[in-house]
């Protein structure tokens, strides 16, 4: 029998949220709903049937900064050393170019503005392989200007991850997401 490729969503099998009046659900599509959230963990999201995975998510911030990432497993984030991840960003607005590359203990995965919805896909290499883990995530937001980010980004150690969690640098987010196996 032939193998179909294609997108499968994801189910976790749980998920943790805090902030202040925050709220979080997993939908009957297998899609999250999140409000208020100062941290969004998702669990058992990836799993020895897919090496590659993709996030979709329309998110929401109180205020601009930054949102972050750590993997995830069995329910703890791996936040362990301040240079296990390694993130090189590149941002573009109007006709101003940057890009940085920092190491610390969570890895960058786009900037959220307050102003309006922002969207990013990230892209994740062998998250449930016991090998160094990349990932890449696109982004667009603003609504005065079109910005793009693009994010890449490594994982030093060589860990199995079936989960991941997501938090801005202050305040809360909000939005939805849903996490996609590659069938390949």
């Amino acid at each position: 029998m032939p193998v179909v490729n294609g997108l499968v969503v994801m189910t976790p099998t749980s998920i943790a949220s805090t902030g202040a009046g925050n709220s979080s659900s997993i939908n009957a599509d297998g899609s999250v709903d999140f409000s208020s959230c100062a941290t969004l963990s998702l669990n058992g999201v990836f799993t020895s049937s897919y090496d590659n995975y993709m996030i979709v998510a329309r998110t929401q911030k109180s205020a601009n900064y930054y949102l972050s990432g750590r993997w995830r497993a069995s329910g703890t984030d791996e936040s362990s050393a301040s240079n296990y991840y390694t993130d090189q960003s590149l941002y573009a607005d109007g006709t101003t170019v940057a890009g940085g590359r920092t190491a610390r203990n969570h890895f960058y995965v786009t900037y959220l503005d307050s102003a309006l919805r922002n969207g990013f896909v990230a892209y994740f290499y062998g998250p449930y392989l016991s090998q160094p883990t990349a990932g890449r995530t696109v982004a667009a937001d603003s609504y005065l200007n079109a910005e793009t980010i693009d994010a890449a980004y490594t994982h030093s150690l060589s860990n199995s991850y079936d989960g991941i969690t997501f938090f801005p640098q202050s305040g809360t987010f909000s939005g939805l997401l849903t996490v996609f196996g590659f069938n390949q």
